[in-house]
């Protein structure tokens, strides 16, 4: 089954300028009057009064939190991977317990938790800050988890040449914490992994390894 390629539409919004270059500001690419006007629709709709001293500005305040939270919408996460510097390092870089929010596509409603990444470079690393960036763009998007995990590990290996990548996302869903099943306290894990974390089952258990080490 071919999947959407995640990135299609960033790079659509770029035709006419340098390629994976950042689109506008999102907060320019989003139109929050028409969010307000939807947003005093549904208080409309539960059977609330939008007009309510308590929610006048209620409208305002949701177009300009979508406009923040969808930003990654109006980026591209690949200029974050371009500024590289050529290293002959050829073990594990790990950055773990990276934080992140983001909105799950099926219910509109936010999933939070962190991201684990680990590679192994090939003549290229990163600044350390630069996978979070990464990560915090790709999150900031209707999502799901499984998704934004394999556009990680993709990312990694298109723009740096990875010898091999492995990606780890923990996450609390609200959609299924506060409504539906109601089961506070469960947790999704997904992984990608990429050239030798994939083909060679040591690597991969080193990484795993220091990722949830004995002491965590």
């Amino acid at each position: 089954m071919n999947m959407p390629d995640p990135l299609a539409k960033t790079a659509a919004h770029q035709e006419n300028g340098p390629p994976n270059e950042v689109a506008a500001p999102a907060s320019s690419s989003v139109d929050q009057a028409r969010i307000e006007r939807a947003v005093r629709e549904i208080l409309s709709a539960v059977g609330e009064d939008p007009d309510r001293e308590g929610l006048l500005e209620t409208p305002a305040r949701v177009a300009r939190m979508y406009a923040e939270l969808f930003g990654g919408l109006h980026e591209n996460p690949r200029v974050h991977l371009r500024k590289f510097f050529t290293e002959k390092y050829d073990e594990i870089v790990l950055v773990r317990d990276i934080s992140f929010n983001s909105m799950c596509e099926h219910h509109m409603l936010p999933f939070m938790g962190q991201a684990h990444i680990g590679y192994v470079p090939n003549g290229r690393v990163v600044g350390l800050s630069k996978l979070a960036r990464v990560v915090d763009v790709v999150a900031r998007r209707p999502q799901v988890q499984e998704r934004m995990t394999e556009t990680i590990a993709d990312l990694l290996v298109e723009e740096l040449d990875v010898r091999g990548v492995a990606v780890v996302i923990e996450a609390t869903h609200t959609c299924m914490t506060i409504r539906g099943v109601r089961k506070p306290g469960s947790l999704c894990v997904t992984s990608a992994m990429r050239g030798l974390f994939r083909s060679n089952l040591s690597s991969r258990s080193e990484v795993m390894t220091l990722i949830y080490g004995k002491n965590r």
